[in-house]
């Protein structure tokens, strides 16, 4: 009995192409749905609105009369990262989709029989959103800087060292965070749920801790996923960038790790 136990599970695993099969697989079925073509599109397009919106405020407030609004000459490819807080939300949908669209269509069945291997399916998702969402990131960060440039003018600094490491940096975030959002999505099984935790995690918490006037508030702010990409993208924070990417990539591990947990101990 037990080798005919084994028997089927590795006539599973061969079916499924282990790793490479299952990478495979979640490589087709992301760019077989029209909601991924649609969110990074709009993704595009909202960074350049929001860069569009960032850059003239700034250069409102330098022309301005009132001397306290002067921010003085910006960075222009900083101009793309501030505008990441509210830009993620699209492509974090898109990584939730990758996992709750299957548990709202039932296909998650199908994957589990073709990987019945939980941990190996959730490292397959996750190595194509990473796939996926580096270079991602690094063209919203591009064609947000492109916009702002023109606008920002006289009041634009751009660099190209700095450029490029703004780009490949806002690519590292939005990678690891939607793997944060993967492992959510795993254990909640809502598209609502998972993005409504997702906004509240990376947005609302950290602003509600930073404004609470009480330095353990603001050191808990730094300790979250958004502060510690905030502070590894602007390299301003208690600890050094590499600190906060090291504190990023460890919510995305755990998250994934709570994931398959979750993944093994319920049904599909």
């Amino acid at each position: 009995m037990a080798a005919t136990v084994r028997a089927r599970s590795g006539g599973a695993e061969r079916a499924g192409g282990g790793l490479r099969g299952a990478v495979a697989a979640e490589w087709t079925k992301l760019w077989s749905v029209r909601s991924t073509w649609w969110g990074l599109a709009a993704a595009v397009v909202l960074m350049g609105l929001m860069c569009l919106i960032l850059a003239s405020s700034t250069v409102s407030n330098n022309t301005n009369e009132v001397a306290s609004d002067d921010q003085g000459v910006v960075s222009v490819s900083g101009v793309a990262i501030a505008s990441l807080d509210m830009v993620q939300f699209v492509v974090v949908a898109v990584a939730i989709l990758v996992i709750t669209g299957e548990y709202a269509t039932g296909s998650i069945r199908s994957t589990l029989q073709w990987v019945p291997r939980r941990g190996r399916m959730l490292v397959a998702k996750a190595v194509v959103l990473a796939a996926v969402m580096l270079p991602a990131g690094v063209v919203l960060g591009v064609a947000g800087t492109a916009v702002a440039g023109p606008v920002l003018g006289e009041w634009g600094r751009s660099r190209a060292v700095v450029f490029v490491d703004d780009a490949l940096q806002s690519g590292v975030y939005l990678a690891l965070v939607c793997l944060l959002v993967l492992g959510l999505g795993a254990m909640l099984r809502s598209t609502a749920g998972t993005l409504t935790t997702a906004f509240l995690f990376l947005l609302v918490l950290p602003m509600l801790l930073e404004n609470a006037g009480s330095s353990v508030g603001r050191r808990a702010a730094d300790a979250l996923p958004s502060g510690a990409g905030r502070h590894f993208m602007n390299g301003d924070g208690p600890y050094p960038a590499g600190a906060g990417a090291a504190i990023l990539a460890a919510w995305a591990v755990a998250a994934l790790w709570g994931g398959v947990v979750v993944l093994r101990r319920r049904d599909a």
